[in-house]
């Protein structure tokens, strides 16, 4: 793995990831969980530390392009695939664990949100393996 592909991949993995996030659970779907919330009040900031909103969004790009980077396809229809399967399985385990811990979401939230993390991260790993792609060993 060159540090070079590591790092372009991280970083557009993450842009792409934001804007995707910020897409999908603050316009397309803000309502739908809203509705899906849980019993526990007050748990959402007035407003994000965004500093810790990079911090997590460059490990998961991260984590996206360490898979991409370890395939041996590299098409973007190969980042699709492993970017949803990623983020599914990420989402899955972190969705599920709340769940089962807490009162912040739903059952139907928690699935909802696990399908939505699939397609964000595979749309980003499509973005990612097209960057690489271009990019030179």
């Amino acid at each position: 793995m060159n540090l070079k592909r590591i790092a372009i991949g991280t970083v557009v993995g993450a842009i792409a990831l934001y804007l995707l996030g910020m897409l999908i659970w603050t316009v397309l779907f803000a309502d739908f969980f809203d509705a899906n919330a849980g019993s526990a009040a007050g748990v959402d900031r007035d407003a994000p530390i965004l500093w810790a909103v990079i911090i997590g969004t460059l490990a998961y790009a991260k984590l996206l392009t360490f898979a991409l980077e370890s395939q041996s396809s590299k098409s973007v229809v190969d980042g699709v695939k492993v970017g949803a399967m990623v983020g599914a399985l990420l989402w899955c385990t972190a969705d599920f664990i709340i769940f089962g811990y807490t009162n912040m979401s739903t059952l139907t939230g928690a699935v909802a949100d696990t399908v939505l993390e699939g397609v964000r991260g595979g749309i980003a790993g499509g973005v990612i393996a097209f960057v690489l792609s271009k990019v030179g060993d």
